[in-house]
């Protein structure tokens, strides 16, 4: 049985400041301390070994009960967190404070239990926090009932249940936007934009909803947030750019306006930004989608925005986007430091890197070593991808990386197996239900190619593919492939004779 790598995970996570502090907690604590000797063993190993580990530690008598010691210690490292992480967000703060409530109340100490109440109600209700908010309502509700029987009733028992009666609308409220974000959000991440009129339909049904069409049924800055991003991710979703741009500007102006609520959405105004780095891209603004990464990257500054997971996903989101820009730009020698980077940050960051953002990066490192002429390169990456293909998830990326292994593979005449894949792929490509053809066109005209090695009859092949491709992308239903590969570029330069990059630099000098 493989060993569990839960602790080694754990131990590598920690900052140099975790560890000091765990150190120094420990040596707080008397008797035998054989967790440590565990703990600065695995610290050492840069992949988990656990053979080497018993190995280094035979004589102790400890080894022979080596996982007992693994879960102390795993459980004694999240405690040493809890207390060094105690004061970094409000809901350790608000935690602390109900605990520091119960205490008082138990111990029969009620007027300072008040003030603790007063105070961190306060709190929860600047930040929005409803679920502590309720929780606190409950415990004046108790505090009253003592007040009452000491014989004090200055205040109305019914004041307390119209403000419990609030926060109970806002807690349902706030959980009916969690519920449609979730179905947006996995319609999204399971196939990216809507290909199909059902799926089209289904975004639609949300974009609809009372909640996300009327006017004033957020309750609350944190639900109004959540709104907003619906209504950007159902235009993103159905390639309405220009609705998704003035909604997730709403996003970020109400966080922006919201120091508390931004912090504490801290994942939400980086998603925001990156849907925005996105719009930017679309629109051609190059300049604004690179202040908007200078932004995104100096966050870690700030509160709520130095904890790992959001300073990964500023890394994924950050790169990704500044690869597009390169992309759009036909700047694929820049781009190549810019994907030296990223590998070094896959390896540093790895399994916190989700598996959507390495399946992002896998398709942009492809579209980078292939706009560089290094063929080998972007097949090892588009083979990296689908050799690793997820049922469920992203497979907009996993169907297109199918349509590009092919261009990668006649660009190194593979021609023999090129003729096998097509086969393949063009079996695969019918089984999806969606509305574009246009990837069928790309085949033929593919089956075409390889069938000749007269250089004039391709030329015309290639001629003919871009006058047929530039009138299928006139349907914006067709248009969503160029996303993902510009085929007008590519079929250009083959029947022109220049580079990709060449011929996608011409694309964007027409558009400035």
């Amino acid at each position: 049985m493989k060993a569990s790598t839960e602790l080694f995970n754990l131990v590598k996570s920690l900052s140099k400041s975790e560890k000091r502090f765990f150190k120094l907690s420990s040596s707080l604590q008397s008797g035998e301390k054989n967790y440590l000797k565990i703990f600065d063993c695995i610290d050492k190993q840069k992949s988990y070994n656990e053979e080497e580990i018993k190995l280094s530690f035979k004589t102790e008598t400890f080894i022979k009960h080596f996982p007992s010691e693994k879960n102390h210690l795993y459980k004694l490292i999240l405690k040493s967190l809890r207390s060094f992480h105690s004061d970094k967000t409000i809901s350790s703060i608000l935690k602390q404070e109900v605990k520091n409530v119960e205490i008082l109340y138990r111990k029969a100490l009620f007027s300072e239990c008040n003030k603790f109440v007063s105070r961190a109600k306060k709190q929860a209700i600047e930040h929005e926090k409803f679920y502590y908010w309720f929780e606190l309502l409950g415990w004046e509700k108790l505090l009253l009932e003592e007040a009452y029987e000491a014989g004090r009733f200055d205040r109305n028992l019914d004041e307390l249940i119209e403000e419990e009666q609030e926060v109970i609308d806002k807690l349902r409220n706030l959980a009916e936007y969690q519920m449609l974000y979730s179905r947006i959000n996995f319609l999204y991440r399971s196939g990216g934009f809507s290909k199909n009129e059902n799926e089209r339909k289904e975004v639609d049904e949300i974009a609809q909803h009372p909640l996300i069409k009327g006017k004033n049924t957020a309750l609350s800055s944190r639900a109004a947030t959540i709104c907003y991003y619906i209504q950007g991710l159902c235009a993103a979703t159905n390639r309405d750019y220009q609705t998704s741009f003035f909604k997730f500007l709403r996003v970020k102006t109400i966080l922006d306006k919201n120091p508390l609520l931004k912090s504490d959405l801290a994942k939400r105004y980086v998603r925001t930004l990156k849907n925005l780095l996105y719009c930017y891209i679309d629109n051609n603004e190059l300049d604004r989608a690179k202040e908007t990464i200078q932004m995104m990257r100096e966050l870690p500054n700030e509160k709520g925005f130095d904890s790992i997971d959001v300073k990964v996903k500023i890394f994924t989101s950050s790169y990704i986007a500044e690869l597009m820009i390169c992309d759009r730009k036909g700047t694929y020698d820049e781009s190549l430091k810019i994907a030296e980077e990223i590998i070094k940050g896959i390896d540093s960051y790895d399994e916190k890197i989700n598996k959507e953002q390495k399946i992002v990066f896998y398709y942009n490192l492809t579209y980078v070593y292939f706009g560089c002429e290094q063929y080998s390169n972007a097949l090892k990456w588009v083979n990296k991808l689908l050799n690793d293909n997820e049922q469920t998830l992203r497979q907009d990326i996993y169907n297109f990386a199918r349509l590009f292994n092919l261009i990668i593979h006649f660009e190194l005449e593979n021609y023999d197996l090129l003729e096998y894949i097509i086969k393949s792929t063009s079996r695969h490509l019918k089984k999806q239900k969606k509305d574009y053809q246009v990837e069928f066109l790309i085949i033929k005209y593919l089956k075409k190619l390889i069938k000749t090695d007269n250089k004039e009859v391709r030329l015309k092949i290639f001629n003919q593919m871009y006058t047929d491709l530039k009138l299928a992308f006139e349907s914006p239903n067709e248009r969503v492939v160029l996303q993902y590969f510009d085929y007008l570029s590519w079929s250009a330069c083959k029947a022109q004779e220049i580079s990709f990059a060449e011929a996608v630099q011409i694309k964007q000098a027409q558009l400035s």
